[in-house]
């Protein structure tokens, strides 16, 4: 197994980094989800069509079950990446994927300087992150995103898409909600970039939606 943390200091970007929020992290997605975490993440593996074999980076990968989960669902000739600017959140990833046995590299950086090269990646996902960043840092982003995917590769967005009164309570303090991002909104960023749009609509839990598109 190889499980590692590099750069871990946190590097400057002008979107949110949940640092102290990392040890409240996984119960925010559990409340989030009602407490059905394990068939939300089973749900994004599906909408992102992965693969045995491919290459994937999650983008904001927070503690690392999403990760985990696309590391078992591409098999041991995959590759799974997990990228965070919290190193909070990349050492929580790291001690859980070493826990489950999971063989998942996990690193410090930030989703608008991507630490790859061009056209690597087979997949890249990206949940409950764009919200978290400014417009210019967003569109950087998808760039990135759009650079080192390969030919034909895919990425999966998925944010809320409502107002940040549907999220009051704990769910909104532990996530540190900087508003949402409107479906339309996320299909115009990611074409701007390059990609083309397949599929988007609703994942099924709360106001969450995603958009699947191709390089």
């Amino acid at each position: 197994m190889r499980t590692t943390i590099s750069d871990s200091a946190a590097p400057a970007t002008k979107g949110a980094v949940m640092r102290s929020s990392a040890r409240f992290y996984d119960l925010m997605v559990w409340l989030l989800t009602l407490g059905r975490e394990r068939p939300f993440r089973e749900r994004l593996v599906e909408l992102a069509r992965l693969q045995p074999g491919e290459s994937v980076l999650d983008v904001g990968c927070g503690t690392g079950t999403l990760a985990i989960a696309a590391k078992r669902r591409v098999g041991p000739t995959g590759i799974v990446h997990g990228i965070d600017a919290s190193p909070e959140m990349i050492a929580r990833a790291t001690r859980k994927a070493n826990k489950a046995g999971v063989d998942v590299t996990f690193r410090t950086a930030v989703v608008e300087a991507l630490p790859f090269p061009d056209r690597q990646l087979d997949v890249v996902l990206s949940t409950l992150m764009l919200h978290h960043l400014p417009r210019a840092t967003r569109e950087q982003s998808a760039r990135e995103i759009r650079r080192v995917l390969k030919p034909g590769g895919r990425v999966l967005a998925v944010d809320f898409g409502m107002p940040g009164r549907h999220h009051r309570g704990i769910i909104g303090h532990l996530h540190h909600r900087r508003g949402h991002v409107a479906l339309d909104k996320v299909i115009e960023l990611l074409t701007a970039s390059g990609l083309t749009v397949v599929e988007s609509g609703p994942v099924g839990v709360k106001d969450l939606h995603f958009t699947l598109a191709t390089a």
